[in-house]
């Protein structure tokens, strides 16, 4: 593992992940537990004032469990913990040669999903199944609530772009560059992030900061020093002394400059006055983006005001969604296969019941398109009727792709026609509908 003085640069997937995963897995290879094992990820219920969430997350869990391995460092480290110390060597020997080879079944990244639907489905050795549990869980939990709280945010603008700028606020690097992707599929144009601009294809967006004004003996030296270099780029922030007359000083560079940036106090106010001074100007095509400390409602309430806002980059809001900064995501374990034939599995601990069976989600839709209800059922169960589309498709057949992994553009463009297909009445910020997912009788636990 790669180091640069005590901070790792390099990190193993297989051992990120919890003890119990592995000790669970050295506990089924002693006790030569072979056999296949259907587990089921899901939420248990939906975060505050959500009726729906963006299902995200599924491209990086297929990356996962094509990658999967266990080197001999990461071999050896796990030998030097207690609870493997009396381990038998061909236990190592077993994760030496490990592979994924089962199945995934998964709703489409981009997907409308309820509380109680899987959205992820993986059948394969109970071993395989239970390691990769963990990885399953923090990835798409995450990537799912940020793509749920773009989508808000989205909707709450109205038409206006939205821009991630998250990266900072992030709780770490890998979490921001993830959240950008997932802003992304909830419907946001780009990121400020330029790593995930790369990695993802997604356009990337930024101005100077108010350091830079502030190396300056003026705010118009500032201005124009920054688009002598970017001429065709420059979007100045206004608001690092008084952003009025910063809006008077950033005419003189003409209608060349692309944009203006509104960070701090009263933005509706500000950007009423400011779009005057531009529009006055001849800078009609200007662009005025709005940022600091915005979320779905704010955003709202400034679209109801008729703020002259093309744009609203949101940050710490989006990639951490403070309101509701955790999903009750879980990976239950509901179906065994053995020679005797399929044996159902399921909880019955009070909240945290689970129904048994692999299942399979159902949706019913209008003759317009519109959403009308759901239904999970076993997943040998026939739809009810010819109006009802399965949402679980294969994804991965014995270990390798059942076929060609959607873009992120096309993934986005599925969020997006699923939400215009969703019912106002499900998407409210306030007092959002329920909507209707009933269970089949046939995945009841008291069957």
């Amino acid at each position: 593992m790669g180091q640069t003085g005590s901070c790792p640069i390099h990190w193993s997937p297989s051992l990120a992940t919890d003890l119990y995963e592995l000790t669970m897995a050295a506990g089924y290879f002693a006790n030569d537990r072979r056999e296949r094992a259907t587990f089921e990820l899901f939420v248990r219920d939906q975060p505050a004032k959500r009726s729906y969430l963006v299902a995200a997350g599924l491209s990086q869990a297929v990356d996962y469990l094509l990658a999967l391995r266990f080197s001999a460092d990461d071999i050896a480290h796990l030998k030097t913990l207690p609870p493997f110390r009396r381990i038998p060597g061909a236990f190592f020997d077993f994760l030496a040669s490990f592979r994924f080879t089962g199945d995934l079944w998964a709703v489409p990244e981009g997907t409308v999903v309820f509380a109680g639907e899987p959205m992820i489905r993986i059948t394969a050795p109970i071993i395989e199944a239970q390691i990769v549990e963990t990885f399953l869980l923090a990835t798409v939990n995450h990537q799912t609530l940020v793509a749920t709280k773009a989508a808000r945010i989205v909707e709450a603008a109205a038409g206006r772009g939205v821009v991630e700028f998250g990266s900072r606020r992030a709780h770490g690097p890998e979490a921001g560059l993830f959240s950008a992707r997932a802003a992304v599929i909830g419907g946001c144009i780009g990121t400020s992030n330029v790593e995930a601009g790369r990695q993802f294809g997604i356009n990337v967006y930024g101005t100077a900061a108010h350091s830079w004004m502030m190396t300056f003996e003026s705010e118009m030296e500032a201005f124009r020093a920054y688009h002598r270099v970017f001429p065709e780029h420059t979007t100045l922030l206004l608001d690092t002394y008084d952003p009025v007359k910063a809006a008077r000083l950033a005419t003189g560079i003409g209608p060349s400059l692309k944009g203006v940036r509104l960070d701090s106090g009263d933005l509706a106010g500000q950007a009423g006055r400011i779009r005057n001074i531009l529009d006055e100007a001849g800078m009609t095509e200007t662009t005025i983006m709005l940022s600091g400390d915005l979320n779905e409602y704010k955003i709202a309430s400034l679209v109801a005001r008729g703020v002259p806002a093309d744009f609203f980059g949101v940050g710490n809001e989006l990639v951490n969604s403070p309101d509701a900064p955790t999903l009750s995501g879980v990976y239950k374990l509901c179906e065994l296969e053995s020679p005797s034939g399929t044996r159902a599995v399921f909880k019955l601990s009070e909240g945290k019941e689970t129904r048994p069976y692999a299942k399979q989600v159902w949706r019913r839709r209008d003759e317009k398109g519109g959403f009308v209800e759901d239904r999970v059922a076993r997943n040998d169960e026939p739809a009810e009727s010819r109006e009802w589309e399965p949402l679980l498709e294969p994804v991965m057949r014995n270990g390798a792709l059942a076929g060609p992994k959607p873009d992120l553009s096309s993934v986005r463009q599925r969020a997006s026609t699923q939400l215009a297909s969703l019912p106002e009445r499900y998407k409210r910020l306030e007092g959002a509908t329920a909507y209707p997912v009933r269970f089949s009788s046939r995945i009841s636990p008291n069957r």
